[in-house]
């Protein structure tokens, strides 16, 4: 095996690699500066595994999106009510630097998420004009497989 040995980094290495990591967390969220956004769309993707949260203009084009992943979870945690709570509490902060006060919320999945995310949306302080669920429902699709005979 040999002897492990342990690479210690200098005060300049640490300050270089703590600004990339700063500037990758603190991305510029691209719109135009003369554009004024008032109302934006919220869509809220709740799985068993994970929640997703992205955050639209009326148009629909994405100004940002979190996922319980990107807030700092991992495994089977993304898939809780909590993490969700914590997506909606960044997007909220994303909105409130966009300026953006009035939401219409769009929610798919059957995940347990759905609920708490909503209400972190309304406790944070923006405006819901509507919230509706888009969730795909079956209609009777496709035909099942036979039954197994053993």
């Amino acid at each position: 095996m040999g002897k492990k040995r342990i690479i210690q980094k200098t005060e300049e290495e640490l300050l270089k690699e703590r600004d990339e990591i700063e500037k990758a967390s603190k991305k510029e969220i691209r719109t135009k500066p003369s554009a004024k956004i008032d109302e934006g769309n919220i869509y809220i993707n709740s799985t068993y595994n994970n929640t997703t949260i992205t955050l639209t203009n009326i148009k629909g084009d994405v100004l940002a999106w979190k996922t319980a992943g990107s807030v700092g979870f991992k495994g089977t945690k993304k898939g809780t009510s909590f993490a969700a709570s914590r997506v909606a509490r960044a997007i909220v902060e994303v909105a409130q630097k966009l300026r953006i006060k009035d939401i219409n919320v769009f929610i798919k999945g059957i995940g347990g998420g759905r609920e708490s995310a909503v209400r972190s949306l309304t406790g944070q302080g923006l405006e819901v004009v509507s919230i509706k669920d888009v969730t795909p429902i079956p209609h009777n699709g496709c035909r099942p497989k036979k039954v197994r005979r053993v």
